[in-house]
């Protein structure tokens, strides 16, 4: 009896473990993205910075008779951001492929000495949340590239708006509309983005829901000193 107690008693010590830790990871994921779209309206952040430089390169982009070089520049962007998107269409092919090869997974990691011991039902669990994240990534990837394409249209637009032909409060407007749909595809790469940091510290969990815990406030910590306490944001 008093070994059947102490068996329960661990799995529901384990269990708890993971409870806690995945939800400290979810409130870690959504906190931290929700705190970084109110804050990039603060000028002392990366995000804000670069609004103020978009609205600048808008506003001196319609005065050029030449466009080429902001065509160029926005799509530098759009490839950088394809890049990520065509990742995490391979990432997302290797985890549906090895949720079934399940079965294979679990006996090998019985063989791996720092891995606890696993179900295959809690690899499933943990593939199927991490194959949620990348599949989120990708849609933030692939709607950022829509918006870069956006920009694009924009900028072939922006010759009615040459100086001279339209009001100067016209130019401006249509310089902030610009700017602003340019950073709306800047925050959504930031977003997917984000996701990839926190899927590198989501694999901890595999090890132990605790390094989970621990990894998901690293990463917290990291991606707050690069927005917002940077030596690159205080050069810009």
């Amino acid at each position: 009896m008093d070994s059947i107690t102490h068996y329960i008693a661990s799995v529901l010590s384990d269990q708890g473990w993971n409870l806690l830790a995945l939800s400290w990871f979810v409130v870690a994921v959504r906190g931290y993205q929700a705190y970084a779209i109110r804050a990039s309206r603060r000028k002392d952040s990366l995000a804000g910075v670069l609004h103020a430089y978009r609205q600048r390169w808008m506003t001196r982009m319609i005065g050029r008779d030449m466009r080429m070089a902001d065509i160029g520049a926005v799509a530098n962007l759009e490839r950088y951001v394809t890049l990520f998107a065509s990742s995490s269409l391979l990432v997302l092919a290797g985890l549906v492929t090895l949720v079934g090869y399940t079965d294979d997974v679990v006996h090998i990691g019985k063989g791996i000495p720092f891995l606890p011991p696993q179900s295959a039902l809690e690899w499933q669990f943990k593939l199927f949340i991490l194959t949620l994240l990348f599949v989120y990534a990708f849609f933030k990837f692939t709607w950022s590239i829509r918006q870069f394409g956006f920009v694009s249209v924009l900028l072939g637009a922006s010759v009615e708006y040459h100086q001279g032909n339209k009001p100067e409060e016209e130019r401006r407007r249509f310089a902030m509309h610009a700017a602003k749909v340019l950073d709306q595809s800047g925050h959504e790469y930031n977003k997917g983005l984000r996701t990839y940091y926190f899927a590198l510290a989501y694999l901890s969990w595999f090890l132990h829901p605790v390094i989970l815990i621990a990894s998901s406030a690293v990463v917290v910590a990291v991606l707050y000193r690069r927005e917002y306490r940077s030596r690159v944001l205080r050069e810009l």
